[in-house]
């Protein structure tokens, strides 16, 4: 019984189903006698919606995924080369891309039978970001079994080491001064540098949080005129149903008419009968 297989059964699982496969797994493990493997499973935690979702991507739309995560590594190289087209060139595909997946997560969920909140989808936008900026985050994201949504503070890959300013070490010897002078000049332009990708980033974020908030813009003023056509639909209903039952009414009286004709023909045909019978001498 191997847990990471198992691992990857469960973690694809509505958050609902989690617990019930997980210790039904355990169960058989400790039935088969393997405590290892039942010991690493019970480790394995019930998923977040977010999280949930995040696998799903990985597992029902890993193509998709593939090519926003693979952005990852063009967008580090490009924020330690400072290079502001390639940021905004990349940006806004990482951008448009998130978006995309967010929306695909959510379509994912109503064909897995649920429907997921707006702050579920927000979580799986964040969790995506954290992984273009952290590797390691983007190893977790591609293995499909999250636990819970990522965050990252900060566009960058964390497990970078600063950068410097590469010298020719000969021309320093000797020259102690000039090497504390070219060491402060390092350090203002990493400074420099860091100040700019965090310039850089706090640009994108804001071109995003625009573009959604066109998006909601948009949204409303669909919904706005969708609305008169519900409305007129709503009245049309109404008036038909008024006439339905009108019509019921009538319908009713005339049912309710036929049968008291329907008795008295009766009764008349019963005296007709009598008098012939009468007259016959019966």
């Amino acid at each position: 019984m191997d847990p990471g297989e198992i691992a990857d059964e469960l973690y694809g699982l509505d958050p609902n189903e989690f617990v019930a496969a997980r210790d039904e797994r355990i169960a058989r493990a400790r039935k088969a006698g393997d405590r290892d493997s039942a010991a690493a499973i019970g480790k394995l935690r019930k998923p977040t919606v977010a999280a949930w979702l995040v696998n799903l991507l990985a597992r029902d739309r890993a193509d998709e995924l593939a090519a926003l995560l693979d952005l990852g590594a063009a967008l580090r190289t490009a924020q330690r080369r400072l290079s502001g087209r390639d940021l905004r060139r990349l940006s806004g595909q990482r951008r448009q891309a998130v978006g995309a997946l967010e929306r695909e997560a959510g379509r994912l969920a109503v064909a897995h039978g649920r429907r997921v909140s707006e702050a579920a989808l927000r979580e799986v936008g964040q969790t995506l970001n954290a992984a273009l900026a952290d590797p390691d985050i983007e190893e977790r994201v591609r293995a499909g079994r999250l636990e819970t949504s990522l965050e990252y503070s900060g566009f960058g890959d964390a497990g970078t080491a600063p950068l410097s300013v590469v010298r020719d070490r000969a021309k320093d010897i000797g020259a102690e001064s000039g090497a504390e002078d070219e060491q402060a000049r390092a350090a203002a332009k990493e400074k420099e540098r860091a100040r700019a990708a965090e310039l850089e980033h706090a640009v994108a974020e804001a071109e995003a949080a625009r573009a959604a908030a066109d998006e909601a813009r948009a949204a409303a003023e669909r919904a706005e005129q969708e609305l008169p056509r519900h409305d007129a639909r709503v009245r049309e209903l109404r008036e038909r149903l008024a006439h339905a039952e009108q019509q019921r009414e009538f319908a009713r009286s005339a049912a309710t008419a036929a049968a008291q004709d329907r008795t008295a023909a009766e009764r008349a045909l019963s005296a007709a009968n009598a008098a012939v019978a009468r007259l016959r001498g019966e």
